[in-house]
């Protein structure tokens, strides 16, 4: 089986950029389908145009536009284009960078898709500043990659806990549910009290509901905003968000920027 080292993908290399023991590159996948193989580093897939799949020996999971996917160190694998077009942004972490940072080789178990909002912005952010690449990227880069290190760790951490069964399905809803979701929604769907989804989703999603449907929202945003089809109204909408304003301070809070400005150095490329 084909051992892919550092740096090296399926697809035609855009860009890329190396922050002492950090690869962040930018392909676009061209064929239908890659040999099976597995790679040297740990690596992260975040797909900013087209669906693909990507499959091991035990799942294949369907990548759609701004999905976020881990593949841990010698997992054998393939990734399959299902869609014309397609393309990615990769976070490949060298084995000495996480050592010197005193952070486990294995961040997560296995190969998953990362769900977790609070990730998926802090990637954002992270391809955002590679398209930037001005004087204080380096530190910003930096300052991002012990965030997302620290937020795989507390998601390892929550996973790790025994928690109700109703858990699994209030995640399924904040993820895939179209709804405007409210507590009482919530409630009702999960046949859990308010008051009990209230105090317990802090302990099993590391927020309060609130931040973490707003959270959602932004990350349903991102892959709208790579889509210069898309007005910001319709983003707007798309997202769940009530209105462009709302929309505006809620991508602020996060990003120091508005989406427009966020826009504009994506279309840069």
């Amino acid at each position: 089986m084909k051992i892919l080292t550092k740096g090296k993908y399926y697809g035609s290399q855009n860009s890329e950029t190396s922050y002492n023991g950090v690869l962040l590159s930018q392909y676009t996948y061209m064929g239908p389908r890659t040999d099976w193989h597995y790679h040297e580093n740990p690596y992260f897939m975040y797909v900013l145009q087209g669906n693909m799949m990507d499959c091991n020996k035990k799942v294949k999971t369907l990548c759609p536009s701004g999905s976020l996917m881990f593949n841990n160190w010698q997992e054998p694998h393939y990734g399959a284009k299902h869609s014309i077009d397609a393309g990615g942004f990769h976070l490949e972490f060298e084995k000495k960078w996480l050592k010197e940072n005193g952070i486990s080789l294995n961040l997560l178990e296995g190969s998953q898709l990362i769900q977790h909002p609070q990730i998926h912005f802090l990637f954002a952010k992270l391809y955002h500043e590679f398209l930037l690449s001005d004087s204080y990227s380096t530190v910003t880069v930096e300052v991002l990659l012990l965030q997302i290190c620290e937020a795989l760790n507390d998601l390892k951490t929550v996973h790790a806990q025994t928690q109700p069964n109703w858990v699994d399905g209030l995640k399924e809803l904040l993820h895939y549910d179209t709804s405007n979701l409210s507590l009482k929604y919530l409630s009702d769907q999960l046949n859990i009290h308010p008051v009990h989804i209230s105090r317990a989703t802090s302990k099993y999603l590391s927020m309060s509901l609130g931040e973490y449907i707003r959270q959602q929202k932004l990350k349903k945003a991102i892959p709208l905003l790579l889509d210069s089809s898309k007005s910001l109204t319709e983003i707007t909408y798309q997202a769940g968000f009530s209105d462009q304003s709302h929309f505006n301070r809620v991508f602020k809070s996060h990003f120091n920027m508005n989406p427009s400005s966020y826009r504009k150095t994506i279309r840069k490329v």
